[in-house]
């Protein structure tokens, strides 16, 4: 193993710095990490948006309910960063990248060369497709600016359109909600989530947000957002139908931001694909979280994970590898979520429809239970509904991928770590 002191000279002599372009929970960690593994180069931490690294998980839970204080979603004090020697450049946006000189553009056409580069450029949100969804009032979430124009519309007795019952969809329904407003969730598929969790277990987020008064509609189609004098109205669907809006809050999926990467002619496929040690196809390129699509060596497969905990912990891995460390991105999957009286956590990966039964150790309809998906017998992912300190002994039989008997699994009496 060795530890790297300094980033590569350029021809003047002077020692070209690690460049993080992202300033996210990916990039700040990234920048955490490079240190606490002995880097003592520099290093330039470049974000397009004013404010410093923060967690995207609050803006839909807590942040938005307007229980989490703002001060509390940013990943480090201000000082951090001048504390450990991190130059955090915030408000600059990076248009291109050149691998052969090692520069990453700026908008202002400043440049800055790099002796190792990492990505961490995250995920935009998928636009409506539809007349009307440029008015004001339509609203999608992604920075803490977002979260805190929906948090002001969200007021009692105020008409909510949610269109799309993802993640962050249902999550922002269900503030909306706890702030006394009035939701109609739209929705193409079938059921909410359905894609993500298949039929058995979709239901129950479907029970949960009809138990809360949210007016679900299924297989909806979006024609158009109504509005007068610029400021929506309402949602129109194919069917003829218009739901009336004072806000609409547009949830139908992000998409990796490889526009840089593009720029920079590294490998791209759904995302900027990398190795287990989260190297890109240029040797001196790293990317982590939402972008990256890794080499997992558990799955034997490129996978891009969509959620906080890859961009808490692939910054690590990448940190290591830059720095010639021998280092591989393995972890299990893990995403939460906190809808209502619902507090869940899943860990594992199922592509959709990659599992032939589902098996519940618990009741589904108490919301309290555990939920595993099979195939051939060998849990792929579990989810844990309102039943806690169960993820460790989850991820283990993930891990082992050795073949489980769907009774013992679902009998509460026999403990996970048993099996």
């Amino acid at each position: 193993m060795t530890t790297d002191t300094a980033g590569t000279a350029d021809g003047s002599g002077r020692e070209r710095p690690y460049v993080i372009v992202g300033a996210s929970l990916g990039g700040a960690k990234a920048a955490e990490a490079l240190r606490e593994a002995g880097h003592q180069g520099g290093i330039v931490l470049i974000g397009a948006e004013h404010e410093r690294p923060y967690e995207r998980p609050p803006l839909s839970k807590g942040y938005l309910l307007g229980k989490t204080p703002r001060e509390k979603i940013y990943v480090h004090p201000p000082q951090w960063y001048a504390d450990h020697d991190v130059t955090l450049r915030l408000g600059t946006a990076v248009t291109s990248v050149d691998p052969a000189a090692h520069t990453v553009t700026l908008a202002d056409d400043g440049r800055i060369e790099y002796a190792k580069l990492l990505l961490t450029t995250g995920s935009v949100p998928r636009r409506l497709p539809v007349p009307g969804a440029d008015q004001e009032g339509v609203h999608y979430l992604r920075r803490v600016e977002d979260s805190d124009r929906i948090r002001a519309a969200l007021t009692p007795g105020a008409r909510v359109a949610v269109i799309g019952a993802g993640w962050i969809g249902l999550e922002t329904a269900a503030a909306a909600r706890t702030a006394g407003a009035e939701v109609t969730v739209l929705e193409a598929a079938e059921l909410p989530l359905l894609r993500v969790l298949g039929r058995e277990v979709a239901q129950v987020f479907a029970d949960l947000h009809r138990d809360h008064g949210v007016d679900l509609r299924f297989g909806a189609q979006v024609e158009e957002l109504t509005g007068k004098d610029g400021t929506v109205t309402g949602v129109r669907l194919a069917d003829g139908t218009t739901v009336a809006a004072d806000t609409v809050i547009v949830g139908i999926g992000i998409a990796p931001d490889t526009a840089l990467a593009a720029s920079a002619g590294l490998e791209l496929d759904n995302g900027v694909k990398t190795d287990q040690h989260l190297r890109t196809s240029d040797p001196d390129i790293y990317a982590a979280g939402d972008v990256a699509n890794a080499f997992h060596p558990l799955f034997g497969r490129h996978i891009r994970v969509e959620h906080w905990a890859n961009a808490l912990n692939q910054p690590q891995t990448a940190a290591r590898a830059m720095l010639g460390q021998d280092a591989a991105y393995d972890r299990v999957p893990y995403f939460f979520t906190d809808q209502y009286d619902l507090g869940m956590e899943y860990t594992g990966y199922v592509e959709p429809g990659g599992y032939d039964r589902v098996v519940f150790r618990g009741d589904p309809a108490t919301r309290e239970f555990i939920a595993f998906w099979l195939t051939d017998g060998r849990v792929l992912a579990g989810m844990n509904v309102n039943v806690w300190d169960v993820t460790d002994p989850i991820r283990d039989l993930v891990r082992t991928g050795r073949t489980v008997d769907p009774k013992t699994l679902a009998d509460p009496s026999v403990p996970l770590t048993d099996l």
